[in-house]
């Protein structure tokens, strides 16, 4: 039973995690707060599950969710760069907008895909057990994914694109074009969204219109619970923080439904676990936990190279926390 849990929160954390890392971008990267998540997550699932039924490739109908979700977010960056319209209003009205076309597409409020062949059957026919092939083909997406988001991040297109989100009268004044910027970020960011809602489509066998409906809180939820776990300023890190984030949200959600609570108090134990991230900082409790944290890892650490034994593991600890971005 325990480790029916653990594998169905590895498996939703991981299609979710890509929505989150979205979120991360927008919020944190571009500190624009983008609501055209709760539009862009279902219309991936939207048009994913309509091409599949139609006869498409379900590989080639999950990359042609990128797209879509990619054009949505430039729809939003449109509204904001070049109508003037401010970024949550921009956002509202993108969302809105896609509700109506999510249902369009879809033909009826909810569309099954159990009869239909997905990306998780066509691994499944390749001899992977049933039980592990939403865990591999997540796990392997995502880390490509984040790879290339760490390296993008890295690039000097990527390093505008976070200085956009810094200071953008600086990184104007040195000739970048930060409305391009804006638009490439939420394109990408919401991309990443139709993507996860593509996945998470497929893994649960319908598409339903209202899905959509409260990712963005999630995926703060996920960004912030993130940032507690893993503190650091190093990119590489703050994008596994993020993951991180999302498959513990879900190992949560798993537990409270488990000890009695609806689905109804979900919403409820989202507040909740924000709060208590917001929180931790905070609490002497969580430097402790932090503490024994770092000394798992310089317990592993030195079992690969020798570290001097005067070297404290109070000091280790300082050292891994004072990590920065390079």
């Amino acid at each position: 039973m325990v480790i029916n849990v653990l594998i169905s929160s590895l498996e939703t954390g991981l299609a979710y995690g890509l929505m989150a890392l979205g979120v991360y971008l927008t919020f944190r990267v571009l500190d624009f707060p983008d609501l055209t998540v709760d539009g862009s997550f279902p219309l991936g699932a939207a048009i994913t599950s309509r091409l599949i039924i139609s006869g498409m490739n379900p590989i080639y109908a999950t990359l042609f969710s990128l797209f879509l979700g990619a054009a949505s977010g430039v729809i939003t960056g449109i509204l904001n760069t070049k109508l003037k319209i401010t970024g949550l209003l921009a956002g509202i009205l993108t969302m809105t907008a896609l509700y109506s076309i999510n249902l369009r597409v879809m033909g009826r409020p909810n569309l099954p895909l159990l009869r239909e062949p997905t990306i998780l059957r066509m691994v499944t026919d390749l001899g992977i057990p049933r039980f592990y092939t939403a865990l591999v083909v997540f796990l392997v997406i995502v880390l490509v994914i984040k790879i290339i988001i760490d390296y993008f991040l890295h690039t000097e297109l990527g390093m505008a694109v976070r200085a956009t989100g810094d200071n953008p009268q600086m990184i104007s004044s040195l000739g970048v074009n930060t409305d391009l910027m804006v638009i490439l970020g939420l394109a990408l960011a919401n991309a990443l969204t139709a993507l996860s809602g593509a996945l998470v489509a497929q893994q649960q066998g319908f598409t339903d219109a209202g899905m959509g409906i409260g990712m963005i809180i999630i995926g703060l939820a996920s960004v912030i619970i993130g940032e507690s776990i893993i503190r650091s300023r190093r990119i590489g890190f703050i994008t596994l923080g993020v993951i991180v984030g999302s498959i513990f949200y879900r190992l949560v959600v798993s537990v409270a439904l488990r000890m009695g609570f609806t689905t109804t108090d979900m919403k409820l134990v989202t507040a909740v676990l924000v709060i208590i991230a917001l929180a931790a900082p905070d609490f002497k409790m969580t430097r402790l936990i932090k503490s024994k944290f770092s000394a798992i890892i310089n317990f592993f650490l030195r079992s690969e190279k020798e570290v001097p034994a005067d070297v404290s593991l109070e000091q280790n600890s300082k050292d891994i926390s004072s990590g920065t971005d390079k």
